[in-house]
């Protein structure tokens, strides 16, 4: 081509219709792939700032899913809490249905709100009218006039609590006028009158408390309970995502951004019987150890509120920092994309001029060679 002469004007022309057609290969490829900086070679400063951007927003995206695994985790965790509190007050409830069958047994025989104080106290008919044999706390047997026993039955009677744990108090025992029996009254005036009489089909006060049907009553009780607190390992046991059981005192960390610098790290806890301190229920047949278990239940109730709020509060953390990070994304896509994307409407409107400025530039091209075809009318 080097070889060929051209006028000046044909060779100008041509160089304008060259310039037009590279501006027009430049917006071609922006209205193809959207971006006004494709390459560095475009944009230097642009390309690599928006590139820098771009990287970060990926690395945030992988981190976003694992903030969404510990959103998971500890909501894996929060409803297993959920269920285990739901499970202990069921616990609860049996062994509120214990007392209150230890308590509807014994009024319906010896119209005793509560026979607690007499655990271990028995006693039988000695002989003598006046006077009777009683082992207490498991001692050996002695005889004692019915007197000293009515001093000692009203000692302890007013001693006795309710099922909440409550001082009834208010007993007067006193022994009928043939000394066969006693006439005890209760706070409230009710009168139960006892014989020691071996053929009486009334209870001695509980003197032989726990019953053998009382307590048979209660050891049902007692396996329930115990059944429910087998549940309750097995649910704390089932609490676990992606291999993290925060039930079971595994840890775990969220990492927030790409450093690592920026985390949290939730401390798993103990939701299993032993953690939360419930003892397999043993000798229901006293009372004393039925409010003993109530009482492990409820600090069991407390210790599961605490968590459930150590959790939540875990939760409400991680799920902030996952909205953030989603927010902070699209911050960094779109200043990426305000350093590269082309605006379409413009480069539209640039091509549809140099088209225009193409077509004017051909026209121009070869009203500049009519000069050099003019040599042709010579011949």
């Amino acid at each position: 081509m080097s070889n060929i002469s051209l006028t000046a004007s044909m060779r100008s022309n041509l160089l304008s219709l060259q310039k037009t057609q590279s501006l027009m290969d430049t917006t071609q490829e922006r209205l193809s792939t959207g971006k006004k900086v494709n390459s560095a070679l475009d944009n230097p400063s642009s390309f690599y700032t928006a590139q820098s951007l771009n990287n970060r927003a990926g690395d945030l995206s992988a981190l976003l899913d694992s903030m969404g695994q510990g959103v998971q985790t500890i909501k894996a965790a929060d409803e297993a809490i959920t269920s285990i509190t739901s499970l202990v007050q069921q616990a609860k409830a049996i062994a509120n249905q214990a007392l209150d069958a230890s308590v509807n047994k014994i009024e319906s025989a010896g119209k005793f709100v509560n026979m607690t104080i007499a655990q271990g106290l028995s006693f039988d008919i000695e002989g003598a009218v006046g006077q009777v044999r009683v082992a207490i706390d498991g001692s050996e047997a002695r005889t004692i006039t019915i007197e000293q026993m009515a001093e000692k039955i009203a000692t302890e009677l007013n001693k006795a609590v309710d099922k909440d744990g409550k001082v009834i108090g208010g007993f007067v025992v006193e022994v009928n006028s043939d000394k066969t029996g006693l006439n005890i009254t209760s706070g409230t005036g009710r009168i139960t009158k006892v014989k020691t009489d071996a053929s009486s089909d009334l209870p001695f006060f509980g003197m032989t408390f726990p019953g053998t049907a009382d307590a048979a009553e209660r050891l049902k009780y007692q396996a329930r309970y115990n059944d429910v607190l087998a549940q309750i390992n097995q649910l704390a046991k089932d609490a676990s995502y992606k291999g993290v059981n925060l039930l079971q005192e595994n840890d775990l960390t969220v990492i927030f951004n790409e450093d690592r610098s920026s985390l949290i790290n939730i401390k798993g806890v103990d939701a299993s019987t032993k953690g939360l301190g419930l003892s397999e229920a043993e000798t229901w047949g006293s009372i004393e150890n039925i409010h003993k278990v109530s009482s492990e239940v409820d600090s069991a109730i407390n210790m599961l509120r605490a968590m459930s709020s150590e959790f939540g509060n875990n939760y409400s953390i991680v799920q902030t920092r996952e909205d953030f990070t989603e927010k902070l994304i699209n911050v960094l896509t779109e200043g990426a994309d305000k350093l590269t994307l082309a605006d379409m409407n413009e480069e539209s409107a640039n091509m549809l001029a140099l088209q225009t400025r193409q077509q004017l530039a051909i026209n121009s091209l070869s009203l500049a060679s009519q000069a050099a075809q003019s040599v042709l009318r010579l011949f």
